[in-house]
C-alpha cells in the first residue's frame, strides 16, 4: 500500500485523538465512584435487610405484647368477678374458700405474666432502639451513595465534553486520508489498539519494541511513500526525521 508521505504524517495526529478517546473510555469505565457506588449500594441493601428484619421483631413482639396484655386483662376480670362475689355474700363457705383459693392462684398468674409483659416490653425498647440506629445507617450509606453518585455524574459530565471535542476533531480528520490507508488504520486499531504510530530512534512507538536491523535496512530502501507495518504489532510506522533512518 502507498499513501502520500505527508498523509501518512497525519495519521499521527488521528492516532493521538484516538489515544486520547480510548483514555476517556476507560476513564469512564473505571472511576473510583463507581467502584465506591457499587460497595454503597450494597451497604445499603445490607442496612435495609437489617432493619426489615428488626422491624419484623418488633411487630412479632408487638404481637405477643399485645396477647399477653390480654391475658393479663382476662385475667384481672376474672379476680374482680370472684371478689365480687365474695363482697357480695351470696356464697356458701365452701364455696367462699375455693373462691378464694382461686384468687390466689389469679393473683400468682397474673404477677408472672406481668413479669413477662415486662420482659417483653423491655425488649422491644431494645429492639425500638436498634431500629432507630439501623435506620440511621441506612440514611447514611443513601446519603454515600447519592454523594458518590453526584461526584461520578460530574466526572462523566467532564468526560463526554472532552469526547465530543474529540469526536469533532476526528471527525474533521478522517476526510484526509484515502479509503484503503483508513480501513488499514482502522482494523490494526481494533485489534491492537493502536493503529499508527511514530518510528522514533528505531522503535516502534505502538508495541515500544526496538526494531531489528534487517527490517530497519528494509524500512530505510523503501520508498518514502511505502505504508510500513511493525512486524510485531501490525501498527503503520509513520517515518520522520525523528527515526533514525
Amino acid at each position: 500500500m502507498k499513501a502520500d508521505p505527508a498523509v501518512q504524517r497525519q495519521l499521527l495526529e488521528l492516532a493521538k485523538v484516538d489515544a486520547e478517546l480510548a483514555r476517556t473510555a476507560h476513564r469512564r469505565r473505571t472511576l473510583p465512584e463507581i467502584a465506591e457506588i457499587d460497595a454503597g449500594e450494597k451497604t445499603v441493601r445490607e442496612r435495609r435487610d437489617a432493619l426489615v428484619s428488626v422491624q419484623t421483631a418488633a411487630s412479632d413482639l408487638d404481637r405477643e405484647i399485645a396477647r399477653q396484655e390480654k391475658e393479663i386483662e382476662s385475667v384481672r376480670a376474672r379476680g374482680d368477678r370472684d371478689r365480687k362475689l365474695l363482697e357480695s355474700g351470696s356464697v356458701a363457705a365452701k364455696q367462699m374458700t375455693d373462691i378464694e383459693h382461686e384468687l390466689n392462684s389469679l393473683s400468682r398468674r397474673q404477677s408472672a405474666l406481668e413479669d413477662d409483659l415486662l420482659e417483653l416490653m423491655e425488649r422491644r425498647e431494645a429492639l425500638e432502639l436498634d431500629a432507630q440506629r439501623t435506620s440511621a445507617e441506612v440514611a447514611k450509606a443513601e446519603g454515600e451513595v447519592a454523594e458518590a453518585v453526584s461526584r461520578r455524574d460530574e466526572h462523566f459530565t467532564d468526560l463526554d465534553t472532552t469526547k465530543a471535542r474529540r469526536d469533532e476533531d476526528r471527525a474533521k480528520l478522517l476526510p484526509r486520508f484515502p479509503e484503503d490507508l483508513l480501513k488499514l488504520y482502522e482494523r490494526v486499531r481494533a485489534h491492537k489498539g493502536i493503529g499508527a504510530a511514530l518510528l522514533r530512534a528505531r522503535r516502534c512507538g505502538a508495541c515500544q519494541l526496538d526494531i531489528d536491523r534487517r527490517e530497519i535496512a528494509e524500512i530505510k530502501a523503501a520508498p518514502e511513500d511505502n505504508v510500513i507495518q511493525c512486524e510485531n504489532c501490525g501498527a503503520i510506522l509513520v517515518r520522520t526525521l525523528e527515526s533514525g533512518l
